[in-house]
């Protein structure tokens, strides 16, 4: 039995990319382009990045990338397209959103508890760059 769980590695892998693809994007990056207000959104999202230190562009631009990441970069992700650049930068955005959580909250033990889904995500984001989309992909390699 595991030999053929083995052998349909890149079956899982196409699974995978594409569960988790249609979440995230059903949760992240259709809210950021239709719900409400975008640009108050995208003002509010891009205010994470201040926990970087970073102040320039202003917010509202670094909110618009973060939505095309969480858009664009995950629909590259479900496809296999520019896998690992979109894996990275949604590796970052997942950082960033966690951090945000972190500096939110008063204790370390709140931060993990509000950040976990960010750090969850952002960790298997990080991992799949080293794996890759597998061979069922658009740019399969």
């Amino acid at each position: 039995m595991w030999a053929i769980l083995s052998k349909n590695r890149d079956a899982g892998l196409l699974v995978l990319r594409i569960w988790l693809g249609a979440v995230f994007l059903w949760v992240h990056g259709v809210p950021m382009l239709f719900k409400g207000d975008v640009v108050k959104t995208w003002q509010t999202v891009g205010e994470a990045i201040q926990h970087w230190g970073i102040g320039w562009p202003p917010p509202k631009f670094w909110g618009f990338l973060a939505m095309l990441t969480e858009t664009g970069g995950i629909v590259l992700f479900i496809a296999g397209l520019l896998f690992r650049p979109s894996c990275l930068l949604l590796a970052i955005v997942m950082a960033v959103a966690a951090t945000s959580h972190f500096a939110a909250e008063k204790t370390v033990e709140l931060g993990f508890h509000k950040g976990a889904y960010a750090i969850e995500l952002g960790i298997i984001f990080f991992c799949m760059i080293f794996i890759g989309p597998g061979k069922y992909s658009i740019d399969r390699e």
